[in-house]
């Protein structure tokens, strides 16, 4: 009889509630603020948003390293796990999806007996936050009913052919600094009020609209997500610091789409935030009209 175990990390931003509820191993990146070394989760969204806001330096954060993933590999080998399933941060943006491919071969090597007992599939999500953490989270529920590895795997990656996720930023000194946007556009959008929409798509990250005023940032979005959303598809709303843009996302998006978005909470945690700030407001669709950016 097959046991699925499904893994992710913590840059899918998937709440502590579905981790538990759906029994999610989830990896957690290690992050500096400062003179703060801690793993991402070890403090909840609105811990790190108050660090990061009142720290000179902005945040760094670090790959789970090979010898963590093989660590694992090994506990769930040992628990009796036929397969397991990890759904990795793209790869385009981290290492730590070769990481884990390495550790799978260096389990092999080195406990071939025990590695023999567990299939390991490494799939890139080819993006980032609940762009697979949705996935994952319907993968793991479909591992608690008794799904076929191969199943979902299957599953896994076809939602990622074509899963998008547009991002705005409410503030500019994150994007700057990670390369998200230029400095050019950084210092635009400081002096004029400009609010950059960033599309995170495989290897693409790409400024598609500069919408000028706060204000203008969620119909904005809405108006992204109409474009691109195929009828009926399925679609989340992520938040930041303060969920009521989420929140007014979402309502307009309902209204638009004929249909609420999945219903989970997604705020960005520590790998997510380093990169793009505190202050953001994002969706993600599940089957775009455009492909993802290998």
């Amino acid at each position: 009889m097959s046991k699925v175990k499904i893994v992710t990390d913590s840059a899918s931003d998937i709440s502590r509630e579905d981790e538990q509820k759906y029994n999610i191993h989830i990896m957690c990146f290690p992050i500096t603020v400062g003179d703060k070394s801690f793993r991402d989760r070890d403090v909840t969204p609105d811990e790190y948003y108050e660090l990061i806001r009142n720290c000179d330096s902005l945040p760094v954060h670090s790959q789970i390293t090979i010898f963590e993933f093989e660590d694992m590999y090994k506990k769930y080998a040992r628990e009796g796990y036929t397969d397991l399933i990890y759904v990795s941060i793209n790869s385009f943006g981290s290492s730590t999806y070769n990481n884990a491919l390495r550790a799978k071969e260096m389990f092999a090597d080195e406990c071939p007996d025990l590695a023999r007992q567990m299939n390991i599939v490494v799939i890139d999500s080819l993006s980032y936050s609940a762009t697979y953490g949705y996935p994952v989270i319907e993968a793991a529920k479909s591992a608690m009913e008794g799904v076929s590895a191969e199943e979902i795997e299957k599953k896994l990656r076809s939602r990622f052919e074509r899963a998008q996720v547009y991002l705005a930023c409410y503030t500019l000194r994150f994007c700057k600094k990670s390369g998200r946007i230029s400095a050019a556009t950084a210092f635009a959008g400081e002096l004029l009020g400009f609010r950059p929409i960033i599309l995170l798509s495989g290897k693409g990250t790409k400024t598609v609209r500069k919408v000028r005023g706060d204000a203008n940032v969620v119909p904005q979005l809405a108006d992204i997500c109409m474009e691109h959303i195929r009828p009926g598809a399925k679609y989340a709303v992520i938040g930041g610091s303060d969920m009521k843009y989420a929140d007014e996302l979402a309502k307009v998006l309902t209204k638009k789409t004929g249909h609420p978005p999945v219903p989970h909470t997604f705020r960005v945690g520590g790998a997510v935030a380093s990169n793009a700030g505190p202050d953001v407001v994002a969706f993600a669709i599940f089957d775009s009209d455009v492909p993802a950016d290998k």
